[in-house]
Protein backbone atom coordinates (compact mmCIF):
# COMPACT_ATOMS: atom_id res chain seq x y z
CA UNK A 1 0.00 0.00 0.00
CA UNK A 2 2.25 2.76 0.89
CA UNK A 3 5.04 2.25 -1.66
CA UNK A 4 2.64 4.68 -3.53
CA UNK A 5 3.73 7.24 -1.27
CA UNK A 6 6.22 9.26 -3.23
CA UNK A 7 8.48 11.85 -1.86
CA UNK A 8 6.96 15.37 -2.45
CA UNK A 9 9.39 18.48 -0.90
CA UNK A 10 11.42 20.05 -3.32
CA UNK A 11 10.20 19.59 -6.83
CA UNK A 12 9.27 22.01 -9.37
CA UNK A 13 6.51 22.55 -10.07
CA UNK A 14 5.67 22.02 -6.22
CA UNK A 15 3.56 19.46 -5.32
CA UNK A 16 0.16 19.73 -6.08
CA UNK A 17 -3.56 19.20 -4.18
CA UNK A 18 -4.34 15.98 -5.68
CA UNK A 19 -0.48 14.68 -5.17
CA UNK A 20 -1.02 15.37 -1.08
CA UNK A 21 -4.51 14.19 -0.79
CA UNK A 22 -3.52 10.99 -2.30
CA UNK A 23 -0.18 10.62 -0.28
CA UNK A 24 -2.39 11.16 2.90
CA UNK A 25 -5.15 8.48 1.94
CA UNK A 26 -2.52 5.80 1.17
CA UNK A 27 -1.04 6.76 5.19
CA UNK A 28 -4.32 6.25 6.48
CA UNK A 29 -4.88 3.03 4.68
CA UNK A 30 -1.96 1.75 5.70
CA UNK A 31 -2.45 2.40 9.72
CA UNK A 32 -6.04 1.51 9.48
CA UNK A 33 -5.38 -1.60 7.56
CA UNK A 34 -8.23 -0.72 5.55
CA UNK A 35 -8.68 0.30 1.57
CA UNK A 36 -12.23 0.91 1.86
CA UNK A 37 -13.23 1.62 5.54
CA UNK A 38 -17.20 0.20 6.41
CA UNK A 39 -19.92 2.68 6.40
CA UNK A 40 -19.55 2.80 10.21
CA UNK A 41 -15.53 4.16 10.44
CA UNK A 42 -16.33 6.30 6.61
CA UNK A 43 -16.25 9.43 8.49
CA UNK A 44 -13.53 8.68 10.95
CA UNK A 45 -11.75 7.42 7.79
CA UNK A 46 -12.45 10.95 5.65
CA UNK A 47 -11.60 13.08 8.84
CA UNK A 48 -8.30 11.41 9.27
CA UNK A 49 -7.40 11.95 5.47
CA UNK A 50 -8.55 15.61 5.22
CA UNK A 51 -6.06 16.66 8.83
CA UNK A 52 -3.43 14.64 7.03
CA UNK A 53 -3.81 16.29 3.77
CA UNK A 54 -4.12 20.00 5.82
CA UNK A 55 -0.95 18.90 8.20
CA UNK A 56 1.43 17.21 4.94
CA UNK A 57 0.68 20.88 2.78
CA UNK A 58 1.93 22.63 5.84
CA UNK A 59 4.87 20.61 6.22
CA UNK A 60 5.73 21.31 2.50
CA UNK A 61 4.89 24.39 2.73
CA UNK A 62 7.33 25.13 5.78
CA UNK A 63 10.09 23.12 4.98
CA UNK A 64 13.24 24.59 3.51
CA UNK A 65 16.28 23.34 1.80
CA UNK A 66 19.47 24.77 0.01
CA UNK A 67 19.15 22.19 -2.82
CA UNK A 68 18.23 22.84 -5.78
CA UNK A 69 14.52 21.57 -7.04
CA UNK A 70 14.25 18.19 -8.17
CA UNK A 71 12.71 17.55 -11.79
CA UNK A 72 10.00 15.37 -11.95
CA UNK A 73 10.27 13.94 -14.91
CA UNK A 74 14.35 13.30 -14.24
CA UNK A 75 13.44 11.32 -10.74
CA UNK A 76 11.04 9.04 -12.95
CA UNK A 77 13.31 8.29 -15.49
CA UNK A 78 15.67 7.26 -12.44
CA UNK A 79 12.95 5.32 -10.42
CA UNK A 80 11.68 3.29 -13.50
CA UNK A 81 15.66 2.58 -14.31
CA UNK A 82 15.89 1.46 -10.58
CA UNK A 83 12.68 -0.65 -11.23
CA UNK A 84 14.43 -2.45 -14.38
CA UNK A 85 17.26 -3.49 -12.27
CA UNK A 86 15.66 -4.75 -9.60
CA UNK A 87 13.04 -6.80 -11.85
CA UNK A 88 15.51 -7.94 -14.37
CA UNK A 89 17.22 -10.08 -11.60
CA UNK A 90 14.19 -12.09 -11.00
Amino acid sequence: MCRNIRTLHNFEPPATKDEVHAAALQYVRKVSGSTRPSKANQEVFDTAVAEITAITRQLLDDLTTTAPPKDRDVEAAKARARAELRYARG
